[in-house]
């Protein structure tokens, strides 16, 4: 079994293991895409999808499967000497640093506030509730939910800034 894993890692010479199954099904794209291209110029993996009938994300899937990895460190454009990374054209809008650094600002701001007010804006901004219904499930009005919420947005901010 370690001899035919050690030959199979030669023979594919790819960093990645990808399953026979799926390697096959791309072997098979490939053929069709051949066999399309000899009949017409614009071949899409919607033809491909329809003459091997399957799902056209299982096309794409086994191509993208099949093909080498890209480094993030590889140039993607180069002029003048300004070289231009792949790494430098993927911007992550969720999960960059800006994020994670407000995000940690925000859970020590929250960690600081005492624990009824904890409560209070996890009932208001989590479970979306009302204050007229964090007051019936706190035990208080709801003009004392209305001070406490305000005044801990007020210190989380000042904390935060």
């Amino acid at each position: 079994m370690i001899l035919g894993e050690i030959k199979r890692y030669l023979r594919d010479g790819n960093s990645l293991r990808v399953s026979r199954s799926i390697r096959d099904t791309a072997y098979k794209v490939l053929k069709v895409r051949e066999k399309l291209e000899e009949e017409c110029d614009d071949v899409t993996y919607d033809k491909i999808a329809r003459e091997m009938n399957i799902a056209v994300s299982e096309v794409a899937y086994a191509l993208d499967a099949i093909s080498d990895p890209v480094s993030l460190y590889d140039p993607v454009y180069n002029k003048q000497g300004d070289t231009l990374l792949l790494m430098d054209q993927i911007f992550d809008v969720k999960n960059n640093d800006e994020v994670w650094t407000e995000k940690a600002a925000l859970y020590e701001a929250i960690t600081r506030l005492g624990e009824r007010e904890r409560n209070i804006l996890f009932l208001r901004y989590f479970e979306g509730k009302t204050q007229t219904e964090i007051s019936e499930q706190v035990g208080i009005s709801q003009a004392q939910v209305s001070r406490l919420e305000k005044s801990a947005l007020k210190r989380i901010k000042a904390d935060i800034c």
